[in-house]
């Protein structure tokens, strides 16, 4: 199934997607819900994210390619993790697919994407292992961790390096019954592929990240657990293009660029 969380003039309601068109439920995938016979164009509609986190977890580095480029760029050797560390996210920071992303005024060039694939809890979780962490996942969406690599290097903290306003785009659906361990997601900029990859090549897998997290804390109904990118995320973004990370099931998250001032 694919769910999103649509707005229609004043109100906001989860549906369900076919192909063009949406069936509005009653309730929501987060608790109980049932399909009504009320029918909308997605066209005419507001995709909004879907889904609003209490709590916004991300993977560590996860995926050799990245680690690899990165440690060219630097001049030294890669140093690959060696547990599934976690981190944390702004649920501020979140856009919806159409929505821009604004880069402020003294940001430098270096403003780049990274797209994701992100698994989306469904039930409240603790004490999970690998074998049945899968349990707690409704399905998966779309991100674009958008990060400033100078600020990311300059800065104690990723506070403003990835946490800007809009500079986590999340989307558009959520899509059930996936294997997040073989899914091929594509990055474009202005219609162009520029990277790509298949989530086996994670080097933790989503059922370790969330066997890790559960250790220690509670996952709730609409949490998100962003898993990581691979290869490298170059050409910088800058006003006026338009990013876009593609999953053949979930779609298409498609975000414009805009600079403050530009």
């Amino acid at each position: 199934m694919k769910f999103g969380r649509f707005q229609l003039q004043s109100r906001t309601f989860f549906g369900l997607v076919e192909g063009e068109q949406v069936a509005e439920l009653e309730g929501s995938p987060f608790t109980s819900y049932k399909p009504t016979t009320t029918l909308h164009a997605l066209s005419a509609l507001k995709t909004l994210i879907p889904c609003e986190p209490r709590n916004f977890y991300c993977a560590g580095l996860n995926y050799g390619a990245h680690i690899e480029w990165a440690a060219r760029r630097k001049g030294v050797a890669p140093k690959y993790p060696e547990k599934a560390d976690v981190g944390y996210r702004s649920p501020n920071a979140l856009c919806a697919t159409d929505e821009a992303i604004v880069i402020p005024a003294d940001a430098s060039d270096m403003v780049q994407f990274e797209g994701e694939l992100v698994a989306v809890v469904g039930k409240t979780a603790k004490g999970l292992t690998e074998a049945n962490a899968l349990s707690c996942i409704l399905g998966y969406t779309l991100g674009n961790d958008v990060s400033e690599r100078n600020w990311q290097k300059a800065d104690r903290t990723l506070w403003r390096a990835k946490n800007c306003d809009t500079w986590k785009p999340m989307g558009p659906f959520i899509v059930t019954g996936l294997d997040p361990m073989n899914l091929d997601v594509e990055i474009r900029i202005d219609g162009k592929r520029v990277a790509g990859y298949n989530t086996s090549k994670m080097l933790f897998s989503a059922q370790r990240y969330i066997a890790e997290i559960t250790k220690y804390m509670t996952l709730h109904p609409g949490d998100v657990i962003w898993l990581g990118t691979d290869d490298a995320t170059e050409p910088n973004l800058a006003h006026g293009q338009v990013c876009e990370i593609v999953q053949k099931d979930i779609g298409v998250l498609r975000n414009p660029v805009v600079r403050e001032g530009a």
